[in-house]
């Protein structure tokens, strides 16, 4: 007997769907949609469906459905069903880990949001703030509650490249009696590396984590030895304490997906913060994933598909801050010295998927592009006089991208959709 289907409204953006009877659909704008039992005497329109057909098929964004005639796309149909259930339970996942980590950590909602977010896109991570706003704290509990493996390396003046990645030492095997090098792992071979105050070393150390976080591997005596999987580095910086200091070099600070501001908590939180730790306060951490987990779901948020109107979007952002290129707004020429490469056009489009996923949606929209343009960018965009004199700064000349650069009507009509829902 073949399937029933039922025509029913998405709630959200009032999308007709055709839904079988009894089960449910995903709506293009993120909604599970729901069908009720067809009744025996008097059946709604009911549509006959091919056996080979699915009784139940997952919604995709229209943009990404092939015109009549054409051939469906290789994407990640043979495991879609397979996918969305990955999704719902990363944003699960998502949900318990920040649960978690509220425990401990104080308000900074956005923070542990753009962290996630470049945990999930296997990004790294530079976070500028004053001391004492629990920055050492919120990632080793991020490391906890994901179960992975963490290091601290505190950077000085005096740290040397083998401090990090290891050295290489003559030992006398006891079996032989043969002398034999063997290496020594440093801090680097964890999963979660925290570079403490990383613009205080010279640059030569700083330079000893460029191939770790490109390559995710390290080569010592002329071995490469590989890092463990997932490897995600987190470093910070005082942004108020100059002296003494090595200011990171724009190739380095390029390699991080995210430049995250760490501010001052408001009255309340700081209320709760205070309460919290001048008190007998200790809260029990629960282990959410696995670095198996983390893997995977890294692989998810790499199938997830993008239309190719949001890559060009966000390729927008990038692209209108190069001044010597095309036609750009007047600001731009005002104020910025040098615009973000291709990797901040990447990293846009990866944050933007990780983000989706992260939010339960198996596609990116601008605005999701929009959200994370501010992390992606700030620390891409070098300033020059005018800006720092006018007190211009990078987030609000990408405030002021996001104004100009137009909208895609397939997004206008999904936001009218649902506003009149």
């Amino acid at each position: 007997m073949n399937p029933e289907v039922v025509t029913v409204r998405c709630k959200s953006c009032t999308t007709p769907l055709q839904v079988p009877a009894g089960g449910k659909r995903l709506c293009a704008c993120g909604t599970w949609v729901a069908a009720p039992l067809a009744p025996t005497e008097a059946p709604p329109i009911v549509i006959p469906v091919q056996d080979a057909t699915p009784p139940v098929k997952p919604e995709l964004p229209p943009e990404s459905i092939p015109a009549a005639g054409q051939a469906p796309p290789a994407t990640t149909w043979p495991k879609i069903e397979g996918d969305l259930s990955s999704i719902e339970r990363l944003n699960e996942g998502y949900r318990r880990i920040t649960k978690e980590l509220n425990k401990i950590i104080v308000g900074q909602t956005e923070v542990i949001e753009q962290l996630l977010i470049a945990v999930f896109a296997k990004g790294h991570c530079l976070l500028v703030g004053v001391p004492g706003l629990a920055k050492t704290l919120m990632i080793r509990t991020l490391s906890d509650a994901l179960n992975l493996s963490f290091s601290r390396i505190q950077f000085t003046p005096d740290l040397m490249p083998s401090d990090i990645t290891g050295t290489e030492v003559l030992q006398e095997d006891k079996a032989t009696g043969q002398r034999v090098f063997k290496f020594l792992h440093g801090p680097i071979f964890s999963n979660v590396i925290l570079a403490d105050e990383i613009n205080r070393t010279p640059p030569k150390t700083q330079a000893a984590l460029l191939e770790a976080m490109q390559e995710k591997q390290v080569t010592v005596g002329g071995n490469r030895h590989k890092l463990p999987e997932p490897f995600f580095v987190l470093a910070t910086q005082n942004p108020i304490e100059q002296e003494g200091t090595y200011p990171l070099p724009e190739a380095q600070q390029d390699r991080f997906m995210f430049n995250v501001l760490v501010d001052y908590p408001s009255e309340e939180e700081e209320f709760r913060i205070v309460e919290m730790t001048t008190a007998t306060h200790s809260a029990k951490l629960d282990r959410i994933l696995s670095a198996a987990d983390i893997l995977e779901m890294q692989e998810i948020v790499r199938k997830v598909p993008v239309a190719p109107y949001v890559i060009r979007y966000a390729m927008k952002f990038a692209r209108l801050t190069r001044k010597e290129k095309g036609e750009v707004p007047d600001f731009i020429k005002e104020y910025v010295t040098w615009g973000a490469g291709p990797r901040a056009s990447q990293n846009l489009v990866l944050g933007a998927k990780a983000r989706a996923v992260l939010h339960g949606r198996y596609y990116v929209s601008c605005e999701d592009i929009r959200e994370v343009a501010i992390p992606v960018l700030r620390h891409r965009i070098i300033t020059n006089f005018n800006a720092e004199a006018e007190g211009i700064k990078p987030e609000t000349i990408i405030r002021r991208l996001a104004d100009i650069i137009p909208r895609d009507p397939n997004e206008e009509a999904l936001a009218r959709g649902k506003a009149s829902a």
